[in-house]
């Protein structure tokens, strides 16, 4: 996965994460209702229980050990791939942007959910319109600093109003913990496609699948569809 929790945390390695996978690929393939009960028969078990979907509130998931801080002053969101003006942003530059604002729930593709959540930052159609997309894209590839994690959409839902590269959450910067200084966030998704840690944006000729894709989540991730869930966020 890739969400993070309310109040500041330690990550969890990729063997936790991975062995999470398999109820995560269970509520993809058969359902929210199983998922959901095997997440609730879970969450007491000590301390792996602190980041299982039924302990409630954000989760802070990390497919690495550790993720070395960015400073806002110095971290740069490159651009690049099939554009015209391949770019790096600080934050001072993507502040100078339409600043955009949405509140929406923020659920996890395992079932929990957390409502209302608000989010500032730039619409990344914005911002691929500054650097020029190429006739040739159909789709985009985030990778994070985290050296490891990857997400991607196609061009068309790049290119919709309600996915931010988002610099604020709940009125103040996007702390470390929730993947800032500058982090993706798709609103209509599950929260593994709103990557955290985000470094680089590549304009591509064909779709790359992500991370969790790679290892079986649906690539298109859209909340209620992708796992049989009916409870599509507001």
């Amino acid at each position: 996965m890739n969400e993070e929790e309310r109040t500041e945390g330690s990550p969890i390695g990729r063997r936790v994460v991975l062995g999470m996978l398999g109820l995560g690929a269970a509520g993809v393939a058969v359902g929210a209702s199983v998922q959901d009960s095997v997440s609730r028969a879970l969450a007491p078990v000590g301390p792996i229980g602190d980041v299982l979907p039924a302990a409630g509130g954000f989760r802070y998931y990390s497919v690495t050990g550790s993720v070395k801080r960015r400073s806002p002053a110095t971290h740069r969101v490159t651009v690049g791939g099939l554009v015209d003006k391949p770019q790096a942003f600080g934050m001072a530059d993507l502040a100078r942007f339409p600043q955009t604002a949405l509140e929406r729930d923020f659920q996890c593709v395992t079932g929990w959910r957390v409502l209302d959540v608000e989010w500032v930052g730039v619409v990344l159609a914005d911002l691929l319109d500054a650097v020029g997309v190429s006739p040739k894209a159909r789709a985009v590839q985030f990778t994070s600093f985290d050296g490891v994690y990857t997400e991607s959409l196609t061009l068309d839902q790049a290119l919709r109003r309600d996915v931010l590269i988002a610099t604020q959450m709940e009125g103040k910067p996007v702390t470390h913990d929730h993947g800032g200084p500058t982090r993706l966030y798709v609103a209509p998704m599950y929260g593994y496609k709103s990557l955290k840690w985000l470094k680089g944006i590549k304009l591509t000729e064909e779709l790359i699948p992500g991370y969790w894709a790679g290892l079986g989540y649906d690539q298109h991730a859209w909340v209620g569809k992708s796992n049989g869930r009916t409870d599509a966020p507001t």
